[in-house]
Formats: C-alpha cells, sequence, structure tokens
C-alpha cells in the first residue's frame, strides 16, 4: 500500500477510520491489547533499518543510542500502557446528589475513547514522539494516523513502510510530506490531535484545530532553566549535565539550556562542565557517540546565537578544545556562553543544540524571579542539598516537570504524566494521565423508579411554600 501524502488521502482515511470507530462501538481490552501488541511488534521487527535511517538522516547518529532513546523509549511506554490500561478502563462509581442517593438512583463515569487522534512527530525523537503517545492512544481504544517529521525523511519512510506493513489503516496509518502536509493535518476534524515541536509550530497547530474544535496535546519546549545550588556537589552536578547535553547532540526538548551558578562557584562549575564533557566525548568532528546537529539550517542557528553572543561580549569556553570542523561536517563541541546580554538571541530562543548558557547568581531569589519573568519552560533542574532551597524553588517556579540532582529523567517516567505548561505546551500523556488525556469521561446518570418531586412540591405549578422552601436552603 502506497503512503498518502495529499490532502483528500488524508481526508478519506480520517473519514474512514471515523467511520468504522462509529461501527465497531465498544472497543474492548483484547482489541486494544492486539493494538498495542502490533506496535510492539513493529518495532522490534524494524528496529535496525530504523535506527539506520535516523544516523543516515541526521549525519551522524549513534545506532545504540537511537535504540535506547527512539525504539527502548517507545516499546517502554507502549509496554506499560499494555501492561496497566485494562483497571483504567473501568467505570468509576460516582455518588448521586440527594435524595436521589438514598431513593436508588445510580451513578458512574464512562472512560471512552474519543475516536481517531492525530499524531504530529518531531524530527529530534523521530520515533518517541510518534510511539510513546500512540501507546496512550491505542490504549484508550482510540484509532491514530501518524504524521512523522519531513526533517528526517528516511526515517519517515521507513515509519510508514512498517505501519503498513503490520496494520490496518483504518486502525493506524501515516501520511507523509513536508509542511503543507503538516498544515493540512492540523486542519483535520481528528477527535484529538497531539503536536511536538516548536512554540510557534503549536501555535499555528492550535489555531487550525480551533476551526474545527479539536482538542489538542501539544509538547512544545522553551529554555529550561537548571539552577546549582551553593551545597551542591559541582563536580557531580557537571557531570550529570555534561551527559545530558551530550543526548543527541543537545537536541531534545527537555534538555537544559540555561543554567545558574553562584558567582563565587562559576569558575569552578565551568572548568567541571568542561572536564565531564571532553571525558564523554574527547573530540567532536567525526566523533560517532556524538550525534550530528540534524541539518545546515539548524547548524547555521545554533552556530549563529554562539558567534551573536561572543561578538557582544560574553564569553564562550569550547569543549573539547580544537578548531571547529568544517567541509559538511555538522558535530561541534559544547560551547559554553558565560554571561550573554540578555537581549541576545541565545537568551532568547531555545538553543535546541550543542551550546548551553551559564549565569552567574548572587542570591536564589534573582534566579527565581529570572525564570518567572520568561516563559514557563517544559523543565526546571535543581541541584542542590538544601532541602529548605529545594522547596522554595519548587513551590516558587512553574514548569511541565522537575528533576532534583539530575537533567531529563522526569521525562522517562512511564507511571507519572509528561507535559507542558504555558508556553512548553499542554496536555500530557504517559501514565495513567496519559491514558485519560485521550478518552472521553461521560457522566451517567440512572433515575430511581420513584421520582418525589411532584408530591414535595418542586414542579409547576409552584405552591405557596415553594419560594420559602427554597431560601430555607440558602445557607453558608
Amino acid at each position: 500500500m502506497s503512503t498518502p501524502n495529499s490532502t483528500p488521502a488524508l481526508a478519506n482515511i480520517l473519514s474512514a477510520q471515523q467511520a468504522a470507530f462509529a461501527a465497531a462501538g465498544a472497543v474492548d481490552a483484547d482489541t486494544r491489547r492486539r493494538r498495542l501488541q502490533t506496535a510492539i511488534d513493529l518495532l522490534v521487527k524494524y528496529h535496525k533499518p530504523l535506527a539506520a535511517a535516523m544516523d543516515a538522516d541526521f549525519g551522524g547518529r549513534h545506532p545504540g543510542f537511537s535504540l535506547m532513546n527512539d525504539v527502548l523509549g517507545s516499546l517502554a511506554s507502549l509496554k506499560h500502557a499494555r501492561d496497566h490500561f485494562e483497571p483504567w478502563m473501568a467505570p468509576d462509581k460516582r455518588t448521586p446528589f440527594a435524595p436521589y442517593d438514598q431513593l436508588g438512583a445510580e451513578a458512574w463515569v464512562m472512560v471512552q475513547p474519543k475516536g481517531s487522534v492525530g499524531i504530529i512527530g518531531t524530527w529530534n525523537a523521530p520515533l518517541f514522539t510518534l510511539f510513546a503517545p500512540l501507546a496512550y492512544v491505542l490504549a484508550a481504544g482510540n484509532r491514530a494516523i501518524l504524521k512523522p517529521s519531513e526533517v528526517v525523511p528516511r526515517t519517515a519512510a521507513l515509519v510508514a513502510e512498517a505501519v503498513s506493513d503490520l496494520f490496518d489503516p483504518l486502525e493506524v496509518g501515516v501520511v507523509t510530506g513536508g509542511p503543507d502536509v503538516g498544515a493540512a493535518f492540523a486542519a483535520q476534524p481528528f477527535d484529538h490531535l497531539v503536536f511536538t515541536g516548536s512554540t510557534a509550530v503549536g501555535k499555528a497547530v492550535m489555531r487550525a484545530a480551533a476551526d474545527n474544535l479539536v482538542p489538542v496535546t501539544l509538547e512544545l519546549g522553551g529554555k529550561s532553566p537548571t539552577i546549582i545550588g551553593r551545597s551542591a556537589d559541582l563536580a557531580t552536578a557537571a557531570f550529570r549535565i555534561a551527559a545530558g547535553k551530550g543526548a543527541n547532540g543537545g537536541q531534545l526538548c527537555v534538555n537544559p539550556d540555561v543554567i545558574y551558578v553562584a558567582r563565587e562557584q562559576l569558575e569552578s562549575f565551568v572548568a567541571s562542565l568542561k572536564t565531564a564533557f571532553a571525558g564523554l566525548f574527547p573530540t567532536a568532528a567525526g566523533n560517532p557517540d556524538l550525534t550530528a546537529v540534524v541539518n545546515e539550517r539548524h547548524l547555521t542557528r545554533i552556530d549563529g546565537y554562539v558567534a551573536q553572543a561572543a561578538a557582544a561580549g560574553a564569553r564562550v569556553e569550547t569543549c573539547p578544545d580544537g578548531v571547529i570542523s568544517g567541509d559538511g561536517e555538522r558535530r561541534r563541541p559544547l560551547r559554553i556562553v558565560i554571561d550573554p546580554p540578555t537581549d541576545s538571541a541565545i537568551m532568547r530562543e531555545e538553543i535546541f543544540g550543542p551550546a548551553v548558557v551559564v549565569l552567574g547568581y548572587d542570591d536564589i531569589d534573582a534566579v527565581i524571579a529570572d525564570i518567572n519573568g520568561r516563559s514557563r519552560p517544559l523543565a526546571l533542574y535543581y541541584f542542590g542539598e538544601d532541602a529548605a532551597e529545594q522547596q522554595k524553588v519548587l513551590a516558587h517556579t512553574l514548569s511541565g516537570g522537575v528533576s532534583i540532582n539530575e537533567v531529563m529523567f522526569h521525562a522517562a517516567m512511564h507511571d507519572a504524566p509528561f507535559g507542558g505548561v504555558g508556553a512548553s505546551g499542554m496536555g500530557r500523556y504517559h501514565g495513567r494521565e496519559g491514558f485519560l488525556e485521550f478518552s472521553h469521561l461521560r457522566t451517567v446518570f440512572k433515575a430511581p423508579a420513584y421520582d418525589p418531586r411532584r408530591e414535595w412540591g418542586m414542579l409547576p405549578p409552584y405552591g405557596e411554600h415553594f419560594l420559602a422552601a427554597m431560601e430555607a436552603q440558602v445557607t453558608p
């Protein structure tokens, strides 16, 4: 079966899925489990060619990293959903209001699938951003249409081939294509829409979805801050941040973006960060362990941020040390940009690549104020052993999620919701909360045989005591 990449074909698949959903009625546990298992089988069957496709698309991405981040990460979500969803399906009994609670009335909340869900993935984690939400979409009993990112065309084509191989398109389909197809995708009357990507594109997706009143789950990003408290072990913090910054060449939505370090500890921290990163990546150019920047456009963007900050007076440290290679090489060492001007692009825009900002601070309250003066980030990180300071940071900031004394680990929790807030997104997937995100919670009230309203004077024509009886119930 060829992969559709035109708007009419997309509309036809969606219409067929929605008709099949309506005809099938309730989606039992066996059907949901079979669909989840099919997605698992797909990744197991195609894991090697998918890893090779991602390596080729990035121009250098270690197959082991692709397996860990995208294949195993997706499998973990799918298996968690498969092994836990059935109790989540059960109706939730509720207590009817008085006096019907005493008269034999019943009430419950049905947890029903919504129908057909569109999932727009992104290039930086091209499998995970499709299959992790798909896990909870299928667990909730929905059908789905996937739109892989065109920035990684080999991976997108292989996803389409694999899905076509194992799935009936009435259950899970794929459409491929560029921004025009993405715009058409967001404009379809899905029953729910999931988008992973930039805040700017997320706004466009939400505007398009609004025309059909389609609910959206947006997993965006932002400048995720990292606070190094004075009580932190600098070497440990530096190593864990270095490992996080090195993952996928810094091209992850929960990557640490701005690091706040006490001013008197700044030089020691920078030295520790350089040592830790160089220990993980002794060289940059040609190093198969270091993921390349995905394309020339993004490379130019990141290099431009660093160059502009340097021209404006910021200090830039590079690790590992050495000349940045040209000649088509898109691997870059980590550039540490220290105290850039507040109006520089690297302070305004999400870096999404192998660079990081380090800012010195004198007082933790000033750090909190600076974080709160920015858009809400997808992640926040705190390093330190001061329990009171840790609680202050948690209580006075807002972010999609938090890791303490580590970076990015909260996003790997399968039994806890993952998502953003404000400019970093809305909605969530993972765990029971993800299951509920893609479910309709439908209240059902079943009346008793006996209805006392007329004999109690609660129906027209109202008697002389009706108003007084109502007023008597207006109490604090």
